[in-house]
């Protein structure tokens, strides 16, 4: 049989998932067709933006996480979306906030390992408008989108 794992994953990643309608029902104890209309109602609200798998990252060669801190220069920081936006485009960022504070950006970055995270970090301190960055290793994830690990 043919392994499409590695395209299946990154489908996954990128929302091609959907509800198990029959399996919520069977935990909330209410018909299907209720939780059809609550979701399809909940989408077109646009309270869902889409499905997602949760993964083992290590099982799937992603286990170095790292949370980079990112402090733009004076420039940038007064206007942060449009390089955050090309941060976020960076298949190995898993998220991407603008925060406030110290740091004016943070990033979820997965890799292989720290030889993978080092190219993504050369790429993103290449990039003008960065005054500085700090890098916090998650040592054990325990939870993740709202799922125990």
């Amino acid at each position: 049989m043919k392994d499409i794992q590695q395209k299946l994953i990154r489908l996954f990643k990128e929302g091609y998932c959907t509800p198990q309608i029959g399996r919520i029902a069977r935990e909330i104890d209410e018909p299907s067709t209720t939780i059809h209309y609550n979701i399809k109602k909940l989408e077109s609200e646009g309270a869902i933006k889409t499905y997602k798998a949760v993964f083992d990252y290590k099982k799937i060669d992603e286990g170095f996480c790292v949370y980079l801190f990112i402090k733009f220069t004076a420039a940038v920081g007064a206007s942060p979306d449009k390089i955050s936006l090309e941060f976020a485009k960076y298949k190995e960022v898993e998220s991407a906030d603008v925060i406030a504070g110290e740091w004016d950006m943070i990033l979820k970055v997965r890799a292989k390992d720290q030889d993978e995270y080092y190219k993504v970090l050369k790429s993103i301190l290449a990039r003008e408008g960065i005054e500085k960055t700090t890098s916090l290793i998650s040592l054990k994830q325990i939870k993740t989108e709202f799922v125990l690990i």
